[in-house]
């Protein structure tokens, strides 16, 4: 337990990754309003919406009226999601707004690659070249290599670690091209294969390649061990994740519509409140925003936290 982290820092994807899947559409206004009450809870880092095509994604296609519309709180970075030269330029209209940092994005399998970008692995190294470069040109630093289907994917199956090293090599390989500077590996279970003993496999065979590197895991609940996986995580010191609110969300590329979306904010704020680490998050507050999130999608979202409520709450009440 010696290599737990005595902070945790959460980006909240709620907004993002949720409205992205679900069937809609979803009011800008409601948009918003989740937004602004998430800037309240003490999260410091929230994507805010996603600058994709609209055709495929049209729970996204009111990206810009969003990023006008929401009321930025200080000390609160806000960003948007895009994987093209045309997201990257729609983006950048906000900057300033927007936090924006480059992303040297690869998937671990060609055939999600295929699914999710409609690229080869060579076309999307190609692709990432030159957004890098664009990033670069403008002044935006480049710091951050992802793996998406790191741990598994419903297209090609188990991925070994091995191939997690290499599509990281790939992206280490765009750094030294382009003169980026990598200070962090983002590792996603986009579909929903890990479990705690793969989370150890990976980011072991990652620190033996690049110990000092930061590590993000980004972990989807499709089949209910993305709390396990996060404690998996926090053991072996990662201080970095992504979350939705209510658990929101799921990849709509994924071939499973049904699918549960991100570990819920909540319930990792829970997990590391009670193992003693510190998030900076109002866990009752933000309980109250995945209610509201809940009430604006107009179902019963994954998070059994919405409804079971904080254990310090319980506490609290059994002191009186």
């Amino acid at each position: 337990m010696s290599d737990l982290p005595s902070r945790v820092e959460i980006h909240e994807e709620g907004p993002r990754e949720g409205f992205q899947i679900e069937p809609g559409p979803i009011p800008t206004a409601d948009k918003v309003k989740l937004i602004e009450a998430l800037s309240e809870t003490g999260l410091t880092h929230i994507q805010a919406c996603s600058f994709v095509n609209p055709r495929l994604v049209p729970g996204w296609a009111d990206a810009e009226a969003v990023v006008e519309g929401f009321k930025p709180v200080d000390g609160v970075h806000y960003t948007g999601l895009y994987f093209n030269g045309n997201g990257f330029d729609r983006a950048r209209k906000y900057l300033g707004k927007l936090t924006l940092s480059g992303s040297i994005s690869l998937t671990a399998s060609e055939g999600f690659t295929k699914k999710n970008l409609n690229r080869t692995h060579a076309e999307n190294l190609a692709g990432m070249r030159r957004q890098a470069e664009a990033h670069l040109a403008n002044e935006i630093p480049v710091n951050r290599v992802g793996v998406m289907a790191a741990f598994g994917c419903n297209y090609q199956g188990d991925i070994a670690p091995s191939q997690v090293i290499k599509t990281l090599q790939d992206g280490m390989q765009i750094a030294e091209e382009t003169g980026a500077k990598i200070t962090l590996f983002s590792l996603a279970d986009t579909m929903g294969w890990a479990a705690p003993h793969r989370i150890e496999q990976v980011i072991g065979a990652v620190r033996d390649r690049w110990p000092e590197m930061t590590l993000s895991l980004h972990l989807h609940d499709t089949r209910g061990l993305a709390v396990a996986n996060a404690h998996a995580g926090l053991k072996m010191g990662v201080s970095r994740f992504d979350s939705t609110v209510g658990g929101l969300g799921g990849c709509p590329f994924a071939g499973q519509p049904k699918a549960a979306g991100n570990i819920a904010t909540e319930e990792l704020v829970l997990l590391c409140e009670e193992m003693g680490i510190d998030t900076g998050v109002d866990l009752d507050n933000l309980i109250e925003v995945g209610r509201l999130a809940e009430d604006i999608v107009g179902h019963q979202l994954p998070s059994e936290l919405l409804h079971a409520g904080s254990l310090n709450a319980f506490r609290r009440e059994a002191l009186h």
